[in-house]
């Protein structure tokens, strides 16, 4: 007869073991499974409002919910009295369409500069004006309703403090803007220019590079530059097809 081993009985330090990992683990459990529900339930809702439309009609509509979302939080900020700027995509855009409307580039962020100071003035207007507040991987996001993703967000950068500490220089202050359709306050071109060669990722250099093409940025604006801005932008103006 073959005998079975004796069924085994979990230990004290065993039980107490299972005890410390669902504390320690299982509020991160908890957390993915909120953030894996969110993500669900905004393709849920992408998918019902899609539902009926053409390719093309989603392609014009992607582009009508970035800009609703831009002037929305603009407004919600010049309300309140924030001191803001518009930065990255959409202020490319803006300062490419003051010369030519034709090389306009589309972009699906909405980023804002934000001085330190306003920055909880600036959260309750957002949040006042339906947007969702998370920290996510070290940056301000403010998500377009409680089911959207990162990617439908208000992006917050603040004034004088380095978006990453590997960046040469920290963001320019939020006083630095010009007037550009709408109401709409976006940073002035030439500090623009200096926080796109700062980042220098493939995107900014994408964005110098619309400028270049329209004659808004060139030769001339070399002179002004730290040494490392100045290499990056000759780079762009000697070699701009890479």
């Amino acid at each position: 007869m073959i005998r079975r081993p004796p069924r085994s009985t979990p230990s004290n330090s065993s039980a107490a073991s299972d005890v410390y990992k669902r504390q320690v683990h299982g509020p991160a459990l908890r957390r993915r499974a909120a953030a894996r529900n969110t993500r669900i339930a905004g393709s849920e809702d992408r998918a019902t409002e899609h539902a009926g439309m053409s390719v093309l009609e989603r392609m014009v509509r992607a582009a009508e919910k970035v800009r609703e979302r831009l002037v929305r939080a603009c407004t919600a900020l010049e309300a309140s009295g924030v001191r803001y700027a518009v930065i990255d995509g959409n202020a490319i855009a803006a300062w490419v369409a003051t010369v030519d409307e034709t090389a306009v580039r589309n972009t699906r962020d909405v980023d804002i500069l934000v001085e330190p100071d306003d920055f909880e003035r600036a959260r309750e207007a957002l949040e006042g004006a339906g947007f969702v507040y998370r920290r996510v991987a070290g940056v301000h996001a403010f998500l377009d309703g409680p089911g959207a993703g990162v990617r439908d967000a208000v992006h917050v950068v603040l004034a004088r403090r380095k978006v990453r500490s590997e960046y040469p220089a920290p963001a320019p202050d939020a006083s630095q803007t010009v007037a550009l359709g709408e109401g709409l306050r976006v940073l002035a071109l030439d500090a623009l220019v200096r926080m796109k060669l700062t980042s220098f990722r493939r995107k900014d250099q994408v964005h110098l590079l619309d400028l270049i093409d329209v004659g808004l940025v060139g030769e001339g604006d070399l002179a002004g530059l730290p040494p490392e801005l100045a290499a990056r932008l000759r780079e762009l103006l000697e070699n701009p097809d890479g």
